[in-house]
């Protein structure tokens, strides 16, 4: 019970969000999503052995979010050139304050640290700055497109994988996961974007809207599987316990992050 609830509240809050507040609502879930996510994957750093500081990462983050979820064009016009030479001088401080904190005589842990402090940058703050960016130019019908199709899809793999799942998809990453589950989430994923983009997205083809939604499923699928290796390294079971029945907010949007720039490539170039 504590899990439908916890869903509902989450899924009422982010539809309600995307459809009815304007995009400065959007950019401040985005905020609080990512410095969430950020703490989990530092929490993480540091069950692996790093001493990673969450402030230096972070604030590379927040400045990858606000460059690009602002910005008007997409990445590599020439207006980009100030907000993304801030990024990189924020991320240039991120890591190099991570590494120093990481050095020490005999330490050897200066690499792994410096790509812990940049991940949160790439992995995060990309992605979701996509998605705002997405919100702003788009409008709220497509952003929820995408959203209700990984939905579905990670809801297909999940009922699926039950009911027939047989065959692992990747055991030492994921055991529960399925290939006939992921193969359910693939199918009913596709379809949902191409039946549905018929209204939300008619601009594109439906061939095209199948291929499409394809590619953002599968993307989703190794998404989480990225997902679920990180926290198999540090040991862990979840990513936190911030989401009553759920885990973090990376084991919640682990899909997204991987099938978020794949739309917004699409929508940006089609």
């Amino acid at each position: 019970m504590t899990r439908v609830l916890s869903g509902a509240v989450l899924i009422a809050l982010v539809v309600g969000s995307v459809w009815f507040a304007p995009a400065v609502v959007v950019l401040a879930l985005a905020v609080v999503a990512l410095s969430i996510g950020a703490w989990e994957i530092v929490n993480l750093a540091r069950a692996s052995g790093l001493n990673v500081p969450l402030w230096l990462p972070l604030t590379g983050a927040l400045t990858t979010l606000a460059a690009f979820a602002w910005s008007p064009l997409p990445l590599g016009g020439l207006a980009q050139a100030a907000p993304l030479g801030t990024v990189l001088m924020a991320q240039m401080v991120a890591t190099l304050g991570a590494s120093m904190a990481a050095w020490a005589p005999g330490g050897r842990d200066a690499l792994a640290t410096a790509a812990a402090s940049l991940l949160p940058s790439w992995y995060l703050a990309l992605p979701l700055g996509a998605l705002v960016s997405i919100r702003t130019m788009e409008g709220p019908a497509a952003l929820l497109l995408l959203l209700l199709t990984v939905m579905i899809s990670d809801t297909a793999q999940y009922y699926t994988g039950r009911l027939a799942g047989r065959r692992p998809l990747a055991p030492a990453i994921s055991p529960k996961k399925t290939m006939e589950g992921a193969a359910g989430g693939v199918v009913f994923g596709t379809l949902a974007f191409a039946l549905v983009g018929a209204w939300w997205l008619p601009r594109l083809p439906v061939a095209f809207r199948v291929l499409v939604g394809l590619t953002i499923v599968l993307a989703g699928i190794v998404g989480d599987l990225f997902e679920s290796m990180l926290k198999r390294s540090a040991g862990v079971k979840d990513s936190s316990t911030i989401i009553p029945g759920h885990g973090g907010m990376l084991d919640r949007m682990d899909a997204l992050l991987f099938a978020g720039p794949v739309y917004y490539v699409v929508l940006q170039y089609w």
